[in-house]
């Protein structure tokens, strides 16, 4: 099992860890900040380093069981394991990363109701699919998304008994996919305050601590892909 510190804190960017395995397939460790690609959000990149040597990572993916698999640029030497490393992700990308993946659940939170079909995270523009009637009109939306934004609302996180969706099923927006309850506890991102949330929702992503860290940002387009399927497209501006 590789323990996920970017669980308890997305803003770690440096750490330490023990290798447990390593072949051109990946690099497993006994713990890491380097964030699996999965939910739409890209994997982390960055660069491992130990004694005598030191390697690009350039994708996080899943690995079998709870492990996670740190790609290494190709050709790369790879530690032996057992070897300690410090671990560093290409910050400015992550932070990129964490502040649209924290706009797109605002961008639930300006449209009330609407169910989520799909989506994807990136640090130049990010896009959400909802499963709506009529497309939103695009000022008043960036306005809306904007305002949320700027109201410098805080970003925290708690662990719940994953039964909480058996009574409360309206905290899931995606229609498709459902957060995992393997493990019997749920993971919920709270935007706002527990007695006035802006927004919760299951999500194992990661996010800044407060709104105002994402910075204005632009709806770019809204796009009909079905005969409900609104995909809305952000970016900073």
């Amino acid at each position: 099992m590789t323990e996920r510190l970017f669980l308890e804190d997305s803003a770690r960017a440096t750490a330490t860890a023990t290798v447990l395995a390593a072949d051109a397939a990946g690099i497993v460790l006994d713990r890491t900040i380097f964030y699996a690609r999965s939910g739409g959000q890209p994997g982390d990149v960055g660069t491992l380093a130990w004694e005598g040597g030191e390697l690009a990572i350039v994708d996080t993916v899943k690995g079998e069981g709870e492990t996670i698999l740190h790609i290494p640029a190709q050709g790369a030497a790879l530690p032996a394991p057992g070897a300690e490393l410090r671990l560093a992700l290409d910050w400015p990308r992550r932070q990129a990363l964490m502040r649209m993946h924290t706009a797109m659940h605002l961008l639930c939170a300006a449209l009330p109701g609407a169910s989520v079909t799909g989506g994807q995270v990136g640090a130049d523009r990010s896009r959400l699919d909802f499963d709506l009637p009529e497309p939103p009109a695009r000022e008043l939306l960036e306005e809306r998304l904007n305002a949320l934004i700027a109201g410098a609302h805080p970003v925290a996180h708690e662990w719940v008994d994953a039964a909480v969706l058996d009574t409360n099923p309206e905290l899931v927006r995606t229609l498709s996919v459902q957060p995992p309850r393997g493990s019997g506890r749920l993971r919920l991102v709270r935007i706002g305050t527990a007695d006035r949330p802006v927004d919760l929702q299951p999500c194992g992503g990661t996010h800044v601590a407060n709104t105002a860290e994402i910075g204005r940002v632009a709806v770019l387009k809204i796009e009909n892909k079905g005969r409900q399927n609104r995909r809305i497209t952000i970016t900073p501006a």
